[in-house]
Parts: structure tokens; C-alpha cells; sequence
């Protein structure tokens, strides 16, 4: 980027490799240093909990607080009833209005750790876009906003183009979808001075059509800002682990399981997520990142420990560490392990390995758990496993039993 940054908060967002593209850098760095801007990012409510691949946007939001700007976190009340078509192949389940409310409440959870609510300058507000879109009148709304829409345009955005391309189905429905997107810049505008709107770099579109709306019938001079789509070093996209979804929710992942995840992050890796996920100064993420052979793995659990503490608290990234050593280093079952806790009536007379490696979590399906031990991966209380069809019984069941798929995800197993 040729531009040079003055605000506190693009120099943070350049240093640390947050930052994709900008509509105007000169005019938003301006309006930065001239007084405390309110900014937002959008949230559609799909799911009880945010997981990692939001965790970045997050960090964005927390930073952006912390240099002197005023966070938005905008719940799609409204437009998850509608779903974004952005780079998705098919389309989203609908929600009925109490699965929207029950995922907000969940999603809030963290919000509520990482970014501070209030009345001040800087604190952040917590919005729901069905505040101005479930009141919508639809002929008015045709009248007033759709005309300023360009079918032709919209056709032409990547995340629209590429479904079209691949001659998949897009509904009038999801066709929509980002006009309300717009709609709610042009309101966060209207009603809170929102000079901002931030998002991932497949949200483009979306951003610049916001822009343009509000510059048409507001005659205001709004900005966007993206984030990189983050893939990890071998190409995966972020957030995912081998058990399905990194999510932020304690209650859904365990501190531990969490702090495991960042713990098994490749080298090459490791500092750049250091700059990204911890609040370490750049000098010594870059120092951090560049350690070789075993001595990445000392970054690799300061990583951990500065994610885990953030979200968790030190507390849980302590105990988590503590766990991990005793685990790894000393062969035992550490407490804070993940738990399955079956029930007599649920256990009868006994239950297959299969069956507790599924249910601990451990493998995706039978089939898995199977060629899990077919391949020597998996383990019972430290001892290598070769029989799929071993049967657990009651009396086996006595003292916690410890399973191991490969040499970092474990689990225990007990009465409750």
C-alpha cells in the first residue's frame, strides 16, 4: 500500500496484516485523526455461537476501541431471515424468529468479552438490523431504495457472478439480500453517524453498494474497509478443525479444546497469527514467528495462552497449558480434558470403542473411528488400539478412561 496511515488505528490495521483494501484511504485516515468515528460489522445470526473465522473481524472491532473509534456490532435480526448468497453454492436453511433471538443471545457472549458496551464516546453499541427491517413497508421500500439499484450492477459482483457461472440457483430471495445489506449502512448512517463499515473481503460488494446508496440519498461521504480471507499456511480455510467448527462459545468448545486448536498451529503460521489474534507487539510476533525447529513450539503455546486468555480468561489458558503438559509431557489424563459422561441406563451392559470415539467427539462417524484404529491412531489410556470391535463394560468403566485419536486430541470417558 503506497498510502502511509496518520490514524493511530490504519497504522495497527497495516502493521499487524489486517488490512485487504480500503475505498479511500486518505478520507477515512482524515476522518479517523478528526474525531471519534463509529464503525461497524455485521453479524447474520445462523448459528448459537461466532467461531474462529469471525474471531479475526473481532480483533478488528477491538482494536478499532481501542485507538479511539466507536464499535458497532450489528445482529442480523433482519437478514437472517433472508440469508447471504456471498460464495455459497446453495442456500441457507431459513430460521424462525426464536432460533434468530436464541443465536443472538449466544453470539452476544463474546461480544460481551472482547469489546466494552456503554454510554461513553467510545463504547461500543449492540444493534439489530430488524429494528429498521422488519417494519419495512415493501412498495415504499421499492419506491425509495430499489430504484437506486442497478440489476445489471448487482449481476456483476463476484459473489453473484460465481453462482451464476456455475449455473446454480440463486432466489429472488437471496437476490435481495444485498440491497438490505446496503439498506443498513444507509441507516447506521442515518440514525448513528456510522462512518464505517468493515467486513471480510468477500463482502466487497456488499460494502460498496452501502456506499453508494447512502451517498445517493443521503449525500453522505461514507467508507469501507476489508479484511484478507484467511487460509491457513496449507490452503484450509480458517476455522475449522478436524471435530467440525472452532466455535467461541465456551459451553460448545472447551477452553481446553480451544486452546489445543491454536496450540496445533502449522510454523508457518504462528506469526502471523500472533500479530492477528494476540495483542503481542509486532516486534516480538516477528520474533516469535521466525524461532525454527522445537523452539516454534514455545511461540506456539504463547499463542495459545494469549487466545485462550482473551476469550477465556487466564485462569482457563493456565489450566488449559497445565492440562496440555501433563497430558503430552507426564502421559496422564488431565482434568480439564474434554468429558463424555455416560449414564448406567445409557451404558446397559456395555458400549463399543466405536461408539465412544463418536461420542467423545474424537472421530466423525463410525466409519472413521474405525479406520481411526485400523491405522494405529487410536488409543485407549495410553495403549495403542487394534480391535474395532473391543466392547467396554460397566466394570471397565470404574476409573475415567482416557481415549487418544493421533498424539494431540484426547478425551475422557466416565460414569456420571
Amino acid at each position: 500500500m503506497a498510502y502511509h496511515p496518520k490514524s493511530d488505528f490504519l497504522r495497527v490495521m497495516t502493521e499487524r496484516g489486517f488490512l485487504a483494501d480500503c475505498t479511500d484511504y486518505q478520507g477515512l485516515d482524515e476522518a479517523l485523526i478528526a474525531g471519534v468515528v463509529p464503525a461497524y460489522i455485521g453479524y447474520d445470526a445462523t448459528a448459537k455461537s461466532l467461531h474462529v473465522g469471525h474471531l479475526m473481524n473481532i480483533m478488528v472491532l477491538r482494536w478499532f476501541q481501542k485507538t479511539g473509534g466507536k464499535p458497532i456490532t450489528l445482529m442480523g435480526g433482519g437478514t437472517t431471515k433472508v440469508g447471504d448468497p456471498s460464495f455459497r453454492s446453495d442456500e441457507r436453511p431459513l430460521l424462525d424468529e426464536a432460533a434468530i433471538e436464541s443465536n443472538i443471545e449466544g453470539m452476544k457472549q463474546v461480544f460481551a468479552k472482547l469489546i466494552t458496551y456503554g454510554d461513553g464516546p467510545t463504547d461500543a453499541l449492540m444493534l439489530n438490523n430488524a429494528e429498521w427491517l422488519d417494519g419495512l413497508n415493501y412498495l415504499e421500500f421499492l419506491r425509495d431504495i430499489g430504484r437506486h439499484f442497478s440489476v445489471n450492477r448487482m449481476l456483476s459482483f463476484e459473489s453473484v457472478k460465481s453462482r451464476l457461472d456455475r449455473e446454480q440457483s440463486l432466489s429472488f430471495l437471496e437476490f435481495n439480500y444485498m440491497i438490505l445489506q446496503a439498506y443498513d449502512f444507509l441507516e447506521l448512517n442515518r440514525r448513528y453517524g456510522c462512518l464505517l463499515q468493515m467486513g471480510g473481503s468477500d463482502q466487497w460488494g456488499n460494502i460498496v453498494n452501502g456506499i453508494d446508496l447512502t451517498r445517493r440519498v443521503l449525500e453522505n461521504e461514507i467508507y469501507g474497509l476489508t479484511t484478507p480471507l484467511l487460509t491457513t499456511s496449507d490452503g484450509r480455510k480458517m476455522g475449522k478443525s478436524q471435530g467440525g467448527a472452532v466455535w467461541l462459545n465456551g459451553d460448545m468448545l472447551s477452553p481446553y479444546e480451544f486452546w489445543q486448536f491454536w496450540r496445533n498451529t502449522t510454523d508457518a503460521d504462528t506469526g502471523k497469527f500472533l500479530k492477528l489474534f494476540t495483542e503481542l507487539p509486532v516486534e516480538e510476533c516477528d520474533r516469535l514467528g521466525a524461532l525454527e525447529g522445537s523452539e516454534i513450539n514455545a511461540a506456539k503455546v504463547i499463542l495459545a495462552n494469549e487466545v485462550t486468555a482473551l476469550l477465556h480468561g487466564a485462569d482457563a489458558a493456565a489450566a488449559a497449558e497445565a492440562t496440555a503438559r501433563e497430558v503430552f509431557e507426564k502421559g496422564g489424563a488431565g482434568d480439564d480434558l474434554p468429558t463424555l459422561e455416560l449414564s448406567t441406563d445409557e451404558l446397559g451392559d456395555g458400549i463399543s470403542i466405536v461408539q465412544l470415539f463418536v461420542r467423545s467427539g474424537l472421530a466423525g462417524s463410525g466409519k472413521e473411528a474405525k479406520r481411526l484404529i485400523a491405522e494405529g491412531g487410536a488409543r485407549l489410556n495410553d495403549t495403542e488400539l487394534s480391535d474395532a470391535g473391543l466392547f467396554i463394560t460397566p466394570d471397565q468403566l470404574a476409573e475415567p478412561l482416557k481415549l487418544s485419536a493421533g498424539k494431540k486430541r484426547h478425551a475422557l470417558v466416565k460414569l456420571a
